[in-house]
Protein backbone atom coordinates (compact mmCIF):
# COMPACT_ATOMS: atom_id res chain seq x y z
CA UNK A 1 0.00 0.00 0.00
CA UNK A 2 3.26 2.36 0.83
CA UNK A 3 4.25 1.74 -2.86
CA UNK A 4 0.61 2.13 -4.46
CA UNK A 5 0.69 5.64 -2.54
CA UNK A 6 -2.36 4.36 -0.74
CA UNK A 7 -2.19 5.86 2.35
CA UNK A 8 -2.68 9.41 3.52
CA UNK A 9 -0.31 9.17 6.07
CA UNK A 10 1.95 6.33 7.18
CA UNK A 11 4.76 6.08 9.72
CA UNK A 12 7.58 3.19 11.81
CA UNK A 13 6.32 3.42 15.65
CA UNK A 14 7.52 1.11 18.00
CA UNK A 15 9.29 -0.89 15.09
CA UNK A 16 5.77 -1.47 13.57
CA UNK A 17 4.26 0.06 10.85
CA UNK A 18 1.35 2.06 10.70
CA UNK A 19 -1.09 4.11 8.09
CA UNK A 20 -4.29 5.25 7.46
CA UNK A 21 -6.36 4.41 4.30
CA UNK A 22 -6.68 7.12 2.08
CA UNK A 23 -10.11 5.28 0.83
CA UNK A 24 -11.45 4.92 4.14
CA UNK A 25 -10.54 8.74 4.97
CA UNK A 26 -12.41 10.13 1.71
CA UNK A 27 -15.27 7.63 1.99
CA UNK A 28 -15.49 9.16 6.08
CA UNK A 29 -15.08 12.62 4.48
CA UNK A 30 -17.68 12.28 1.62
CA UNK A 31 -20.16 10.95 4.04
CA UNK A 32 -19.18 14.57 5.97
CA UNK A 33 -19.02 12.52 8.49
CA UNK A 34 -16.08 13.63 11.79
CA UNK A 35 -12.63 11.60 11.37
CA UNK A 36 -10.85 11.04 14.60
CA UNK A 37 -7.43 9.37 13.76
CA UNK A 38 -5.24 7.68 16.59
CA UNK A 39 -1.90 8.41 14.86
CA UNK A 40 1.87 9.59 16.45
CA UNK A 41 3.22 12.56 15.71
CA UNK A 42 4.43 11.59 12.38
CA UNK A 43 0.82 10.65 10.80
CA UNK A 44 -0.42 13.80 12.45
CA UNK A 45 1.97 16.34 10.62
CA UNK A 46 1.14 14.13 7.46
CA UNK A 47 -2.30 14.79 7.37
CA UNK A 48 -1.89 18.58 8.39
CA UNK A 49 0.17 18.78 4.84
CA UNK A 50 -2.55 16.81 2.95
CA UNK A 51 -5.54 18.29 4.56
CA UNK A 52 -4.84 22.40 5.92
CA UNK A 53 -8.01 22.37 7.60
CA UNK A 54 -7.39 19.35 10.02
CA UNK A 55 -7.20 19.67 13.62
CA UNK A 56 -4.62 18.44 15.51
CA UNK A 57 -4.89 17.26 19.26
CA UNK A 58 -1.43 16.20 21.13
CA UNK A 59 -2.77 13.73 24.36
CA UNK A 60 -0.37 13.94 27.19
CA UNK A 61 -0.14 11.94 30.16
CA UNK A 62 0.34 14.00 33.50
CA UNK A 63 3.63 13.25 34.51
CA UNK A 64 6.24 10.80 33.87
CA UNK A 65 5.72 8.48 36.65
CA UNK A 66 1.98 7.87 35.58
CA UNK A 67 3.25 7.22 31.63
CA UNK A 68 5.57 5.09 33.24
CA UNK A 69 2.95 3.07 35.54
CA UNK A 70 0.04 3.00 32.64
CA UNK A 71 2.62 1.23 30.25
CA UNK A 72 3.40 -1.24 32.92
CA UNK A 73 -0.70 -1.64 34.03
CA UNK A 74 -0.96 -2.97 30.43
CA UNK A 75 1.06 -5.79 31.31
CA UNK A 76 1.61 -6.09 27.36
CA UNK A 77 5.29 -5.07 27.53
CA UNK A 78 8.75 -6.59 28.10
CA UNK A 79 10.86 -3.76 30.63
CA UNK A 80 13.15 -3.16 27.39
CA UNK A 81 10.16 -2.39 25.53
CA UNK A 82 8.51 0.23 28.24
CA UNK A 83 12.05 2.14 28.36
CA UNK A 84 11.62 2.19 24.69
CA UNK A 85 8.83 3.34 24.81
CA UNK A 86 9.40 6.25 27.12
CA UNK A 87 12.16 7.26 25.07
CA UNK A 88 10.08 7.67 22.24
CA UNK A 89 7.40 9.33 24.15
CA UNK A 90 10.27 12.19 24.52
CA UNK A 91 11.17 12.48 21.02
CA UNK A 92 7.14 12.87 20.27
CA UNK A 93 6.31 15.14 23.31
CA UNK A 94 9.21 17.67 21.75
CA UNK A 95 6.90 17.65 19.18
CA UNK A 96 3.68 19.59 20.73
CA UNK A 97 4.09 23.06 19.62
CA UNK A 98 2.86 21.45 16.04
CA UNK A 99 -0.34 20.78 16.96
CA UNK A 100 -3.66 22.43 17.52
CA UNK A 101 -4.87 21.29 21.19
CA UNK A 102 -3.25 19.52 24.18
CA UNK A 103 -5.07 17.43 25.98
CA UNK A 104 -3.92 15.97 29.62
CA UNK A 105 -5.05 12.68 29.83
CA UNK A 106 -5.77 12.71 34.00
CA UNK A 107 -9.03 11.61 34.61
CA UNK A 108 -10.44 9.82 31.40
CA UNK A 109 -13.85 11.70 31.60
CA UNK A 110 -12.36 14.95 31.21
CA UNK A 111 -10.08 13.99 28.89
CA UNK A 112 -12.76 12.82 27.00
CA UNK A 113 -14.76 16.12 27.93
CA UNK A 114 -12.46 18.32 26.14
CA UNK A 115 -11.62 16.40 23.27
CA UNK A 116 -16.28 16.51 22.85
CA UNK A 117 -15.46 20.00 23.22
CA UNK A 118 -12.98 20.00 20.54
CA UNK A 119 -14.90 18.57 17.78
CA UNK A 120 -17.97 20.41 18.48
CA UNK A 121 -17.08 23.46 18.23
CA UNK A 122 -15.19 22.54 15.42
CA UNK A 123 -18.40 21.55 14.32
CA UNK A 124 -19.60 25.20 14.60
CA UNK A 125 -17.17 26.86 12.52
CA UNK A 126 -18.71 28.73 9.62
CA UNK A 127 -17.55 26.80 6.76
CA UNK A 128 -18.66 23.44 8.86
CA UNK A 129 -22.01 24.90 9.47
CA UNK A 130 -22.51 26.15 6.09
CA UNK A 131 -22.06 22.93 4.71
CA UNK A 132 -24.22 21.18 7.02
CA UNK A 133 -26.91 23.69 6.83
CA UNK A 134 -26.70 24.83 3.45
CA UNK A 135 -30.64 25.16 3.71
CA UNK A 136 -30.89 27.09 6.74
CA UNK A 137 -28.38 29.41 4.94
CA UNK A 138 -30.25 29.92 1.99
CA UNK A 139 -33.53 30.45 3.68
CA UNK A 140 -32.18 33.15 5.63
CA UNK A 141 -30.92 34.43 2.36
CA UNK A 142 -26.86 34.57 3.15
CA UNK A 143 -25.56 32.40 0.67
Amino acid sequence: MVQANAFVEWAHVHNHRYGTSKKAIEERMAQGADVVLEIDFQGALQIKSVFANAVTIFVLPPSWEELRSRLERRGEDTQQVIESRLKNAAVEMAQIHHFDFVIINELFDRALFDLKAIVHSQRLRYLAQHRARLETFKALKIV
